[in-house]
């Protein structure tokens, strides 16, 4: 059994105050203590953060606790291991001595080991007469069972802080989700706000979430993201409160025809029948101007287009409308459907449109087709510049976080 005094390293290592300081701990285990010890080292991996160890010093100190012949840890069952060198690195996977020893240390030094060295620095055990080990050297695991409490505390601790932090993302994931879906039906609909410094808040706040994250870090950001949801809640429950009590025939059915939640293509709004709406004809009335959206925002979902520009930049609409015209001839659109397109949307929204195209134009194979059937459709009121761009900026920011 493991004496009661002070012991020293052999040879030429000095003792440290943590050293004495682990060996004084394990004086005061309470009698009868005992832990299982696998139970206990799957606790210490929990903790290792905390207690600053690597995972290579618990791979020795897992193949320490396999020389260990019981499964309690208890000073009834001894708390020595004396294996030699030779068989430690065996048991750990042939880790070379030279880095044994380095992480052994690291063990004594972080409490969680003490060495009980013989006269002459080998570790072995002295039996009695009844076969029985009547004292041994080597290494103690005194420490480890007299911090055992405090291993699953902080173990506990560890368990609960990354519970939290699951639910912590798991919430920053639904309200960045609600976010981007509320800002694509606010422009779909036309609620009225700065659309463009909203959504810049958004990716100012998505970009800002670290890559290893913590629930610290996590929690400030996920306030922010929340309070902005709630606002534009607010703006959208406005819109519907408006709605309600204006009672406007034209206004409900336009509400009807841009409402198409289950519409899975990004530029490809669903047909005005798909949603129960009665063929166009001449007597309908005249329909309104397509909304226009703030440059930037463009620019933000379509930067492809920038090339295309006045000396390879885009800074106004004009600007903007020429490289359309370039990006036209280089995309095979014919002129007479880009002026089609400007005559019905509007030249800054026809412009836009463009760019859309430009930026998914590997997955448009007849972008003179497609621009016509866009133009068709938001001649009938059936298309709407805002789910694209919302949708293009949503891709963007997936790319730029899969690329940082």
């Amino acid at each position: 059994m493991q004496g009661g005094s002070v012991t020293t390293p052999f040879g030429r290592r000095s003792v440290t105050l943590g050293m004495l300081a682990s060996q004084f701990m394990s004086r005061d285990i309470e009698p009868n203590t005992s832990v299982d010890k696998w139970k206990l080292f799957r606790a210490l991996c929990e903790a290792k953060p905390r207690l600053g160890i690597s995972e290579r010093a618990l791979s020795v100190l897992n193949a320490l606790l396999s020389f260990y012949p019981e499964t309690l840890l208890s000073e009834e069952n001894g708390l020595i291991v004396f294996p030699s060198n030779t068989q430690l690195s065996l048991r750990a996977h042939g880790m070379a001595e030279a880095t044994l020893r380095r992480h052994v240390a690291a063990l004594v030094e972080a409490g969680l080991l003490s060495r009980r060295d013989s006269p002459n620095g080998k570790r072995y055990a002295r039996k009695d007469g009844d076969g029985a080990i009547d004292e041994a050297f080597g290494f103690s695991l005194a420490p480890l069972l007299a911090r055992a409490g405090e291993i699953q505390q902080i173990a506990a601790e560890m368990e609960a802080e990354r519970l939290h932090l699951r639910k912590l993302r798991e919430r920053l994931t639904i309200c960045r989700r609600d976010i981007g879906k509320l800002i694509e039906v606010a422009l779909d609909e036309g609620v009225s706000s700065d659309w463009e410094a909203i959504h810049d808040q958004y990716r100012r706040l998505v970009a800002s979430i670290p890559r290893v994250a913590t629930a610290a870090t996590i929690a400030p950001i996920l306030e922010a993201l929340e309070m902005l949801r709630e606002e534009i809640a607010n703006l959208l429950e406005l819109r519907v409160k408006i709605q309600k009590t204006s009672g406007n025939p034209d206004q409900t059915e336009r509400h009807i025809q841009n409402s198409n939640t289950n519409s899975r293509y990004e530029l490809e709004p669903s047909s005005r029948n798909e949603l129960g709406a009665k063929p166009s004809s001449t007597n309908e009335p005249q329909r309104e101007p397509m909304k226009a959206f703030p440059l930037g925002m463009v620019l933000q979902a379509c930067p492809t287009i920038v090339d295309y520009g006045p000396g390879g930049s885009v800074g106004s609409w004009r600007d903007l409308m020429q490289a359309a015209v370039v990006v036209r001839s280089t995309l095979g659109v014919s002129q007479t459907a880009y002026e089609d397109a400007c005559e019905v949307m509007g030249p800054e929204n026809a412009a836009a449109v463009v760019a859309c195209i430009l930026e998914r134009a590997g997955h448009i194979n007849s972008a003179g087709g497609y621009l016509r059937d866009l133009t068709s459709r938001a001649r009938r009121g059936e298309f709407s510049l805002g789910p694209v761009l919302m949708a293009l900026l949503r891709a963007r920011g997936g790319n730029e976080r899969r690329a940082s």
